[in-house]
């Protein structure tokens, strides 16, 4: 198996140009995978249950680890930030100004700023999570989030649409960069750390380095089929 997850994470990581990120998502996968992408080089893994990451975070295969960076990539309830804020490095599921507040709130408490990406809702599935483009425009509009001290904007996030119209898929994307040149250009023109676009999955990846993303998330085509 050691074998099997170094041979995909090549793959993936020689199909992605220089600037972009490869988050390996390691949700359902047990500590001793990580400990296998780790060893062939993977540092940056993403969880969506806020439990399951805190059992990694204790577990004694991945304590010592100094240099493995969690991103949080799922649903956040504001009642589990606390539980996260003291360790993240980036949460890239932030859809609206209370989560904002929390995490800003909690922050403080660690003396960090947290860096978050704003998520977009722009697929077609009403089950998706995340701000409507037009949303996201009048939350920092407001200009609320400019008082938050202990949270930094690091750009956006965005899942395509769960189909096998690639054209689809290719807009939903391209929608996201457009809006994130405009965000960049209205909001964060003098912010360098503004600058993350993470649209891109297992199934969408490649699609998604074409539409200007910077940041995939991949688990299956690393991991296999989850446990």
């Amino acid at each position: 198996m050691c074998d099997n997850i170094k041979t995909r994470l090549s793959t993936v990581s020689d199909e992605i140009t220089d600037g972009v990120q490869l988050v390996a998502v390691s949700k359902y996968h047990p500590a001793e995978q990580i400990c296998e992408a780790y060893d062939a080089g993977q540092r940056v893994f993403g969880e969506s249950h806020v439990q399951e990451l805190l059992q990694k975070i204790d577990n004694a295969l991945l304590a010592d680890k100094k240099d493995l960076h969690w991103h949080f990539i799922g649903h956040l309830q504001r009642n589990k930030v606390k539980h996260i804020v003291p360790f993240i490095e980036l949460i890239h599921s932030v859809d609206s100004m209370k989560l904002m507040e929390e995490i800003d709130r909690q922050a403080e408490k660690c003396d960090r700023v947290v860096d978050i990406l704003l998520e977009l809702h722009i697929a077609e599935e009403e089950s998706k999570y995340g701000l409507s483009i037009e949303e996201c425009r009048e939350l920092l509009e407001d200009g609320k989030w400019q008082t938050l001290t202990h949270i930094h904007i690091c750009g956006i996030m965005m899942m395509a649409s769960n189909t096998d119209d690639e054209e689809q898929i290719r807009q939903e994307f391209m929608m996201a960069s457009d809006f994130y040149t405009e965000l960049k250009n209205k909001f964060f023109r003098e912010d360098d750390d503004f600058c993350i676009r993470s649209w891109g999955m297992s199934d969408d990846y490649r699609i998604a380095l074409e539409c200007n993303s910077n940041m995939i998330r991949v688990g299956t085509k690393i991991f296999g089929n989850r446990i």
